[in-house]
């Protein structure tokens, strides 16, 4: 073992697949949230919800997409809010001037 090396009680040596939603390793337990302000979106038949949160690390943004039986989710610091944002805004920016493609690929 190095020296730099810590383990965690949250990591275990990998043991095998178990099966769906069965993993080698506990989860973390939740971290307590502070919901500061909260928005649903619905695009065509996907809906979002976007939460600025915060808790003791600090503050995030978390959009989250429900299709029933599972949930995704992704988790923005609120210190690369600002990258972020810029770079939506460019991406909105090339999606109005770029044409439309007549035969988009199959999803």
């Amino acid at each position: 073992m190095f020296s730099n090396h810590h383990t965690s009680p949250y990591r275990q040596p990998y043991s095998g697949f178990r099966g769906p939603g069965e993993y080698a390793h506990p989860q973390r337990p939740p971290v307590a949230e502070n919901k500061l302000k909260t928005a649903l979106v619905q695009i065509e038949r996907k809906s979002f919800q976007i939460s600025l949160s915060e808790n003791d690390r600090g503050r995030l943004l978390r959009i989250s997409e429900d299709n029933g039986n599972r949930r995704n989710a992704i988790i923005i610091p609120a210190t690369g809010l600002a990258e972020f944002h810029k770079i939506i805004g460019e991406m909105l920016e090339a999606s109005n001037q770029l044409p439309v493609a007549d035969n988009p690929p199959p999803q």
